[in-house]
């Protein structure tokens, strides 16, 4: 379940100069427009699909692009910082630090207690912030759901469910078949 945070009345709203004292404890703590956001770890079923996606995305994707997994930080304003289960990046806007550059691809792979924040806030923020490309993977019944940045907005560009396979073409051409990244 994720549990939103905001702080208490009469203080200023999070900011990403907070989340260094946050506890250690195994959750994920993410800020949106100044709310704390807070989820448990990923499950197994859940680190298989972001591991098996991640190593097809890199064996595909073209050299002047990165890709990284969770726990990497995106912040793109200072009230808000995600961290994309999967993310794409150009070199060139990579940094040692938070990644402030609009991303080239976000995936969140969905669990019962991040849903309908992957598919509602994060949607809306990735789109707001320029975000290309936004995938959302559901392991629970393997799925995939893609959309490209399209004059601001975002449209679908391609779905598959189970032994299903869809070829993407952004940011560079791949075939995913959901059920898959679900098997390992």
């Amino acid at each position: 379940m994720t549990t939103m945070m905001q702080r208490p009345r009469g203080t200023d709203a999070w900011t990403v100069d907070d989340l260094a004292g946050l506890p250690d404890d195994g959750l994920r703590y993410e800020l949106l427009d100044g709310f704390l956001l807070v989820t448990p770890a990923p499950l197994g079923p859940h680190q298989t699909v972001v591991l098996e996606l991640a190593v097809l995305l890199r064996s595909a994707m073209p050299s002047h692009l990165k890709v990284y997994v969770a726990p990497r930080d995106w912040q793109p304003d200072r009230g808000t910082s995600f961290q994309p289960d999967v993310l794409i990046v150009r070199r060139d806007q990579d940094s040692d630090g938070p990644i402030t550059a609009p991303l080239t691809l976000a995936v969140e792979v969905q669990s019962r207690s991040t849903r309908r924040k992957d598919q509602l806030l994060k949607y809306s923020k990735y789109a707001d912030s320029g975000v290309a490309s936004y995938w959302i993977v559901d392991p629970d019944e393997p799925s995939i759901v893609a959309y490209d940045l399209v004059d601001g907005a975002y449209v679908e560009v391609g779905r598959a469910t189970g032994d299903e396979s869809v070829t993407l073409t952004q940011p560079f051409e791949v075939t995913v078949t959901p059920k898959a990244l679900v098997s390992g």
